[in-house]
């Protein structure tokens, strides 16, 4: 039998009630942490389950926050059909700003969590309380900022704090707005430093990614807004001929050179 992944993490669960965004963010000492950890959907909620993980949490949890269960009443459902809720940790924010948070007693030491404000911090096998410390303070000094800054920057005050104690590997961020695709989801899947590294790829998604995903059809606006400014974005040089924006290149006449 293969043993049980453990996905000794650090993450944050939030929700934005200005911009009505909610966000998962989370880093571990095992690769692809943003493919089981962060779950989030526009209108519902947002929830991170890892430990002796269980993505089921993430998936069925949305589906209760749909049903208009509350963070609590999720969380209650989630644990009392789980197998091993002992092993489990699982973080929930819902529409109301509410939160839930579970620690089983059998989570790999250091472990623990933090609820504030329409916000958790949760960890396990972190080098100390520190870490879940420095985080919440950092989201919550950054309250100015948009929804996605604020959690990259709770990322990067658990990892200056010590993180993972086994060291690092992998980082992501997923955020929603009112679309049934994602806002924003970046994952740094295996670095030597994947949280300095989903800081880089976030600088460049603010200015060359964003600009285009709050252009996308929604909705409510079913065209976009796809106007000359994303355009030049998009396309090169300017060149807005008729060749999918490969400059120097003919429509009919590809170049098969090698």
């Amino acid at each position: 039998m293969r043993p049980a992944l453990n996905l000794n993490t650090f993450s944050i669960v939030a929700w934005d009630p200005r911009s009505g965004m909610f966000g998962v963010a989370a880093s571990t000492k095992v690769p692809a942490v943003g493919v089981l950890v962060p779950y989030a959907r526009s209108g519902v909620g947002a929830i991170a389950t890892q430990a002796r993980v269980n993505p089921l949490l993430g998936y069925d949890g949305l589906d209760l926050l749909q049903r208009d269960h509350s963070a609590g009443e999720t969380l209650e459902i989630l644990l009392n059909s789980d197998a091993e809720p002992e092993k489990r940790q699982v973080s929930i924010v819902d529409t109301r700003g509410c939160v839930a948070a579970h620690t089983g007693a059998k989570a790999d030491s250091w472990c623990g969590h933090l609820m504030g404000e329409g916000h958790v911090v949760t960890g396990n096998l972190l080098v100390g309380p520190e870490v879940l410390d420095a985080m919440a303070e950092a989201f919550e000094t950054a309250v100015e900022e948009t929804l996605p800054e604020r959690l990259v920057r709770a990322l990067e005050a658990g990892q200056e704090a010590g993180g993972d104690c086994r060291g690092r590997q992998s980082a992501a961020i997923k955020v929603v707005q009112g679309q049934p695709y994602p806002y924003l989801d970046l994952r740094v899947d295996e670095h030597p430093d994947p949280v300095i590294e989903l800081r880089r790829v976030y600088e460049v998604a603010k200015i060359e990614l964003l600009p285009f995903v709050e252009a996308l059809p929604t909705r409510k606006n079913p065209k976009g807004d796809f106007g000359e400014e994303i355009r030049g974005t998009l396309i090169p040089n300017g060149n807005h001929q008729a060749n999918d924006g490969c400059p120097n290149q003919s429509p009919t006449s590809p170049d098969l050179s090698p």
